[in-house]
């Protein structure tokens, strides 16, 4: 960027950080002004820097998003090296996924606390759907994929097992493909829908260490069941996560649903535009979102291309494929 470009004349702003190590500079700026670059990049702006001291030029509303993710990357670069995510995902935390945040309800104090972590919403809409998961019985999370609805539920999850709100967590996902075929995976149904679970098994140990994971595993405590074994059974006192909802059958989502039992919390996660069902039309996920809205107990919470929280290419792509879809 030019800071001669009227644009730049506009504003300048001065920010001094307080350092007494000029490593924490370093592990901010990133290698060569890497993570300064990407900043200018995503809130188009321009910034000098010398030694602790930086001038950010550009509009008034962009320079004072650029200093509050200066100053949370250098507070972060205290305890950990500072990447090219690390910068997105503050840029989403303080200006929202595309820039500028117009709604100033966002609250960031809202965190959910596990053993090793401590999670905070990036979005409004993700400490909506905490706050949801908090205060109801079912908790439907409907989007794209990178929007967090799922991590957010297992990080729930791990927080309700460790305050002991729940005995037992666990982890639903409909046996159906997408494109591949069960059929040729070795082992029984359970075994085969074990590896499309792995990102809640990779979140859980994230959270609560992977020892502590695995002998929960072997204890019972956290169980994997596909939705096709769900038949029959109660579930009290339980914490229970619906993957891939999208494919569920409305006669499968009527049998989960009417699993819950007492003190039963039970988040459904889908996403209504990738049904690998033959018929996409027979989706539980798309007949509850037109029969259960009135019902108190339950809670809706919708995601879109702007609250994906994973590389900028990711919402790129979740916004063309959602312009080719309203253009068929």
């Amino acid at each position: 960027m030019d800071t001669n470009d009227p644009k730049f004349k506009k504003q300048v702003l001065k920010l001094e950080l307080e350092s007494s190590d000029a490593n924490h500079l370093s592990r901010m700026c990133g290698r060569f002004n890497a993570n300064i670059t990407q900043l200018e990049k995503l809130l188009d702006v321009k910034i000098h820097s010398c030694g602790n001291e930086f001038s950010i030029f550009g509009n008034q509303d962009d320079i004072k998003y650029a200093k509050n993710v200066i100053t949370k990357l250098f507070k972060d670069s205290q305890e950990h090296d500072i990447t090219e995510k690390n910068v997105h995902l503050a840029v989403t935390e303080i200006c929202g996924s595309s820039g500028i945040s117009k709604d100033k309800k966002y609250n960031a104090t809202i965190k959910i606390k596990t053993t090793n972590k401590i999670i905070t919403p990036r979005k409004l809409s993700q400490q909506k759907y905490i706050k949801a998961i908090k205060e109801n019985d079912i908790i439907f999370g409907i989007g794209p994929a990178g929007t967090g609805k799922t991590y957010l539920a297992v990080a729930a999850a791990a927080q309700a097992l460790q305050e002991y709100e729940a005995s037992k967590i666990l982890l639903v996902r409909p046996a159906v493909e997408a494109g591949e075929k069960l059929g040729f995976l070795p082992g029984d149904l359970t075994q085969k829908v074990d590896p499309y679970l792995r990102p809640l098994y990779d979140a859980l140990y994230e959270m609560l260490g992977s020892e502590r994971v695995d002998s929960l595993i072997e204890k019972n405590v956290i169980e994997v069941a596909p939705l096709a074994y769900m038949r029959g059974r109660t579930l009290d006192n339980a914490f229970i996560i619906l993957d891939e909802a999208q494919n569920t059958t409305k006669e499968q989502m009527k049998m989960f649903l009417t699993r819950i039992g007492f003190g039963t919390t039970a988040v459904i996660c889908g996403d209504n535009t990738q049904i690998d069902l033959p018929q996409k039309n027979q989706s539980g996920l798309l007949q509850v979102i037109e029969i259960l809205q009135d019902i108190n107990e339950i809670a809706f919470c919708w995601f879109d291309a702007e609250d994906v929280v994973r590389h900028p290419v990711v919402k790129q792509i979740v916004e063309a494929y959602e312009t080719n879809q309203k253009s068929l």
